[in-house]
């Protein structure tokens, strides 16, 4: 039997089993094709190509748990999500993928269906981590100096995404990708969850409803910098003084001071703080505050910037960032203290990759996190930054 054969026969298989089934619409997206010139396999966020020399080293479970293995990399949109890690350490980016992927295949209650090839990357230690959560602890063996292992496949995130013709896509046609494969896991879903099986929990946080963390944040802080309508004999009511009736008017008292405390650890990204800047501009004029102080931090406040509203405009311009080391947002709370800072909220802007924190104040707190959500204070206000 040929190469090609095979790799159609794995593929009907892997469609027609209830655990993988939730697959199907994603191994049907773009070509899957055995070439010469791969020494293992490799995706491109869209198209799936399969080493033929390799091919032929592999028994029909092992084939199986690698097309598996290059479909969840489409489904889970690692290409796509972590180009720029791949960028700066290529062996680091592909392990930590590798690890979550091999992970669900590694779970499957069928365990003589799939059997990962030699080579493959798994640890138990990881079950249920994201890409992210495992890099970290790469990272940390790194600075140990233990190296991470090698890939058994070959991610070509340095092309980009390809669409018609091997031409890198356009934005717009990686945004119309992302919802393709969220049709096809959606679609998938339904199959498997017809069939009895259980779907990944990488996969249900993908489908999950996406929360429009801008609008959590612009109600979060309309909600905590109301101005206080006050009454004040200072001057009458005038449309009773004209009756003779002298009763007080409402005074509208100005809003106070919005913190920002903005995490510079090293994980937040150019991209992150551009979309949180353009967003603070907009809070800014909507609600005008008395004052904007941002804070930036890692394991220690490293300085601030103080915005008046004739500034408003020009923050995105104006903002400085200042850190790079760790993460402890407890910095945060101690250098409000110290400096006596009187805010009416506060906004921290993080990756969420810390310890749970102490946090021992009564100012009302929204995180917003671009990654984990599971370390912030149980007293303050949480939504998840998504930026695809």
């Amino acid at each position: 039997m040929n190469q090609e054969t095979r790799l159609k026969k794995a593929h009907i298989a892997l469609m027609r089993h209830p655990e993988t089934a939730l697959y199907s619409g994603i191994m049907m997206m773009g070509d899957s094709t055995v070439v010469d010139d791969c020494p293992t396999a490799y995706t491109d966020g869209m198209n799936k190509k399969y080493g033929r020399a390799f091919m032929e080293k592999l028994e029909d479970d092992e084939l199986r748990a690698l097309i598996l293995h290059e479909n969840l990399h489409v489904a889970l949109k690692h290409i796509q999500r972590f180009k720029k890690e791949w960028e700066k350490d290529p062996m680091l980016a592909n392990a930590s993928a590798d690890y979550v992927v091999n992970d669900i295949i590694c779970n499957l209650e069928d365990k003589g269906f799939l059997r990962l090839p030699k080579g493959g990357l798994y640890d138990s230690k990881y079950h249920n981590w994201s890409v992210r959560e495992v890099m970290n602890d790469l990272k940390q063996k790194q600075e140990q100096g233990q190296q991470p292992q090698g890939s058994m496949d070959e991610h070509d995130f340095e092309s980009g995404e390809m669409g018609e013709g091997g031409q890198p896509m356009s934005a717009k046609e990686q945004q119309e990708l992302s919802k393709q494969i969220d049709r096809a896991l959606r679609e998938g879903g339904i199959l498997a969850g017809r069939l009895g099986a259980k779907i990944p929990r990488n996969i249900t946080d993908l489908l999950e409803p996406k929360i429009d963390w801008k609008t959590v944040l612009r109600d979060f802080i309309m909600s905590q910098m109301k101005g206080t309508d006050e009454y004040t004999w200072r001057k009458y009511n005038k449309r009773l003084v004209a009756n003779d009736i002298y009763m007080p008017s409402m005074e509208d008292e100005r809003v106070g001071e919005l913190t920002i405390a903005i995490d510079t650890s090293g994980s937040i990204g150019a991209n992150e703080l551009s979309a949180f800047a353009s967003e603070l501009v907009s809070i800014c004029q909507t609600s005008t505050p008395e004052k904007v102080r941002v804070i930036w931090w890692d394991t220690s406040v490293h300085g601030e910037q103080v915005f008046e509203e004739h500034t408003y405009n020009d923050i995105a311009k104006l903002l400085k960032p200042q850190g790079g080391g760790g993460t402890d947002p407890e910095c945060i709370v101690e250098h409000i203290k110290k400096e006596n800072i009187n805010s009416q909220a506060i906004v921290v802007f993080t990756d969420g990759y810390f310890d749970i924190p102490n946090w021992n104040t009564s100012i009302p707190t929204l995180f917003v996190a671009t990654g984990v959500e599971k370390y912030i204070p149980s007293n303050c206000k949480v939504v998840k930054q998504n930026l695809s």
